[in-house]
């Protein structure tokens, strides 16, 4: 039977920690799981009240819309496998963050939500690559666009710096990013 690692803030085997080598990509293109060390994920989902499971490398994921290796979600928890691409688990991740929280309490795979929710789920993950060691908002604007996201001006970083206005202002709305554009580390009411 697969096994799976679980951290999160409020799971007994928080104390926990695992490292997975940084070696290159399977995917080859894009940073996966496997390219980071596991406690700084843990670290930022943490910040959230958010847990992470990690599935074998052959098990399925629980949770995910697209199917394998992209990550999952069920309620608070975010699903991946060490070839999960971390635009996929951060994509997941804000998908969580930005739902009402009683849409997140009933979630189970399917995110839900409209554009303008799903543009900020974008915006978000952008800034959230930046509190990530290696990764960045450049380095995740060119895996975005290598993994096929589609912007109306053409690539990922044209819509962060010049079309994501309405993103924005939803994350301010709702108090998950301050006037300085910093994530607030607070999930939606």
């Amino acid at each position: 039977m697969p096994s799976s690692k679980t951290w999160c803030a409020s799971c007994s085997n928080k104390s926990r920690r695992s490292r997975f080598r940084a070696i290159e990509s399977q995917t080859g293109k894009v940073l996966a799981v496997i390219d980071l060390a596991v406690s700084e994920i843990i670290n930022l989902l943490q910040r959230y009240d958010l847990c992470l499971v990690i599935s074998d490398d052959a098990a399925p994921i629980p949770g995910t819309y697209w199917g394998e290796p992209e990550a999952g979600i069920i309620g608070h928890t975010i699903y991946a496998r060490s070839d999960t691409p971390i635009h996929s688990l951060l994509h997941e991740t804000c998908h969580v963050i930005c739902m009402p929280g009683q849409r997140r309490d009933s979630l189970c795979r399917d995110a839900g939500g409209d554009d303008l929710e799903e543009s900020a789920v974008c915006y978000l993950q952008v800034l959230l690559a930046d509190c990530l060691q290696n990764v960045g908002r450049k380095r995740l604007m060119r895996d975005m666009d290598a993994w096929g996201y589609s912007f109306r001006l053409g690539n990922t970083r044209q819509w962060f710096e010049q079309d994501a206005e309405d993103a924005r202002q939803f994350l301010l709305k709702h108090n998950l990013i301050t006037e300085s554009g910093v994530p607030s580390f607070s999930l939606r009411a």
